[in-house]
Parts: C-alpha cells; structure tokens; sequence
C-alpha cells in the first residue's frame, strides 16, 4: 500500500510518500481502505520527538490516529459491522494516513458527513465529548470553552448546545463569527477575559472547559469558582497540580456513536479548514503545527 511514513524523528521534511506493507486487524479490530485522514497535534508531536516519552513508536511510523473509509477486513471477534461498511474511527497513536489503516474503535459514518468531515471527526469528537462529560450535565448551565476555534473546540461547541448549554467560546478575533456560526457567543482570550464575560454572562459562567493549554487554569477556576467545575483536555501538568478535571482522548466507540448520531440529526458537522492530497502532507502537518487551524486539517488518501 501507499503510506506517508517517517524513518526518524523530525521536521515536516522527514515524512515521505512510499510503499509500506499491508496491515491486518486483530481479533477485536477492523480494516478500511481509508479515504481521507486528519491532521492532529498528536501527530507532529509524535513525530518530532517531542513526546517519546509518552509514546513509544516503530519506526519507519506511519502518521495519523484517525481516519474515515470502507470496511474490507474484519476481526474474529468484531460484530456489528460488515464489509463495505463506511466508518470513522480511531486506530493506535500512529498509521492512519495511508491506503490501508487497522482501526480498534469505529462508528458508522453519517450520509450527511463527506469524507473529509468524518475523517476530522474521530478523535476531536471523543476528546470533546471526554472533557464535557467530566463536567456533568450541561443543560441549562453557561459554558466558557477555551480555543473554541480549532478542532476540540469546535467540536465541544457544537455538541456542548446540542445538549442544551449556551456557550460563550474564546478565540482570536478573526475566528469570532465562525464561533458564532456554531452556536457560540465570541469573546478574545488572553488577560481580562473575566471582565470581558461579565456582560456576557450576567448570572456568571457555571463551567469551563479548556481545549488550548494556553496556561489559564488558573483563571477558568476562579471564573468558575472551583476546580471541580473546569475540565481540560490539553493541559496534562496544571491539571494535577490545580485539581481540575483531566480528560484523555480514547478509543470509546460508545463517544464514536454519540457523535454520529448528532451528525445524523444535524446538530455535530465537523468543520475541515483546509484538505490536502496525499502527495502534499508536508504542506498539511506544516500548516497544524502553526497552531491556529480554524476546525481541521484534513489528507485525502
């Protein structure tokens, strides 16, 4: 098969396109012929070597984590799904963004997805759906959600007013009437976001969710007042220190399902910024790492 791979730790100018062997899936998991995968920090992280403590890779490594395409191999012991099945998913922390990816948590993708916006909904959907559980119930409650322009963010937006919180989502201002298409009211983040809320949310701001790891913990828990009602996804290390709550993405099909069934009912559309070819992945993981991606950035396979 055709896969972008990388045979040592580096810059976008390690990956390559070449020819790779075939995976297999094990007992529990599955095989797709992938039609586009997304482009997450994850991936030049790993990539680079800057997270080889907490990730152990075989290199040559395939990029990517999650991807969208047609079922043709099928584990022993998987059920509810067949050949020729078109599902989103997620794989191990590596080797999804090639012809052939081995998924071990999958969802059957919605008609009303193309496959650049299943491909970009696998790990933002259950890395969204991890932080927003940690805080309990939503209806009804005033949510700040910290970078909810990229693809976490957007994410937990949508899916934080499907479950009926009015969010307020802090982002640059050039990103402020995409938050507002979402659902969102915008506000800019950075020093004096509690003075900017208060007239935003006259009865204050109940949780907050941080997708940045922009360092302002310590502000979400005094906006919010206590750790107990903040909930990061990205900031690892103040998170144990300040007693917030700390979610991880993971491979939950249970989160996979809840995603594609508010796809179906319109009310979840991953939002794709930019699609690449396979041929241009450099170009793709160059323009992540930049670090303001509005939604996803998306390869077509």
């Amino acid at each position: 098969m055709r896969a972008v791979r990388y045979h040592e730790y580096g810059g976008v100018e390690t990956l390559t396109v070449e020819q790779a062997p075939d995976p297999h899936p094990g007992p529990d998991e599955i095989r797709v012929r992938v039609a586009a995968a997304s482009v997450n920090p994850v991936d030049w992280k790993v990539r680079s070597g800057a997270a080889r403590e907490l990730f152990t890779v075989d290199l040559p490594a395939i990029p990517g984590r999650d991807a969208v395409g047609v079922v043709d191999e099928i584990g022993a012991a998987v059920r509810g799904v067949s050949i020729g099945d078109r599902v989103f998913g997620l794989g191990g922390v590596t080797g999804a963004t090639a012809e052939l990816a081995v998924l071990s948590a999958w969802a059957h993708a919605p008609t009303t997805w193309s496959d650049e916006q299943a491909a970009g909904a696998g790990l933002a959907s259950v890395t969204a759906l991890g932080g927003l559980r940690a805080l309990g119930p939503l209806r009804g409650r005033t949510l700040l959600i910290e970078g909810a322009a990229g693809g976490v963010g957007s994410a937990a937006v949508e899916i934080a007013v499907a479950h009926g919180a009015t969010v307020i989502g802090t982002a640059s201002e050039r990103n402020h009437a995409f938050l507002t298409s979402l659902g969102a009211t915008p506000t800019t983040y950075g020093p004096g976001l509690a003075h900017r809320l208060a007239p935003l949310a006259a009865t204050g701001i109940d949780l907050a969710l941080d997708t940045a790891a922009s360092g302002s913990l310590p502000d979400l828990i005094a906006i919010t007042g206590a750790p107990t009602r903040v909930a990061t996804v990205a900031d690892h290390a103040n998170a144990h220190r300040l007693g917030t709550h700390l979610a991880n993405a993971e491979n939950d099909p249970t989160l996979l399902a809840e995603a594609a069934d508010l796809g179906r009912q319109g009310r979840y559309t991953p939002r794709v910024e930019r699609t690449y070819r396979l041929d241009e992945v450099r170009e793709a993981h160059a323009y992540g790492e930049r670090g303001r991606t509005r939604g996803k950035v998306v390869v077509r396979v």
